[in-house]
């Protein structure tokens, strides 16, 4: 805190002491500032939920590309609707196997009590990897390449980014 006494005086204080200071001397700017600071942690936090829906929304488009190389390359042109399904989800949890380490069913026997799916709950880096290994995956089965060995190289490929991922400056700014 400054005192000047004279022309141009007055008391100089640090804002946070300014603040505690009104908050003492005006109950109403005290409820003024708490809502105000609630307002402001909300609409961060309205960010951030938009960060994360615009990665899941970049997931889910990206998958695309993954489902047509499956419809492509491993769903045999007459088979039940039932089977080519089933064709779909052995892949999404190759996906989910490669970057989260247990498979769907795994995860809601885990998670009984959560809604949606494990991609539903998947941090932001996870999502980034996801959509990368989703375009690599595509290309791993136009080369021919069987599962057990694309899953060994999605495995290393998802670990290699989220290590890069959890060590970006630029991806810490975001939280």
């Amino acid at each position: 805190m400054i005192v000047k006494a004279g022309r141009y005086g007055g008391t100089f204080a640090h804002k946070d002491i300014a603040f505690h200071f009104a908050m003492w001397l005006s109950p109403e700017f005290q409820i003024y500032l708490v809502k105000e600071f609630q307002r402001l942690k909300e609409d961060e936090n309205s960010r951030l939920k938009l960060e994360w829906n615009l990665q899941r929304t970049l997931a889910k488009v990206n998958y695309h590309i993954h489902t047509d190389a499956i419809k492509e390359k491993l769903i045999p042109r007459a088979i039940s609707k039932i089977q080519t399904s089933y064709t779909y989800a052995n892949e999404a949890d190759l996906l989910n196997v490669a970057l989260f380490g247990i498979n769907a069913g795994e995860w809601r026997d885990a998670n009984p009590d959560l809604e949606g799916n494990i991609r539903d709950h998947a941090t932001i880096e996870q999502l980034v990897v996801l959509s990368n290994l989703e375009s690599i995956n595509a290309v791993l089965i136009h080369q021919g390449l069987a599962q057990p060995e694309r899953l060994i190289q999605l495995n290393q490929i998802a670990i290699t980014q989220m290590k890069s991922l959890m060590s970006a400056k630029g991806l810490k700014k975001l939280k």
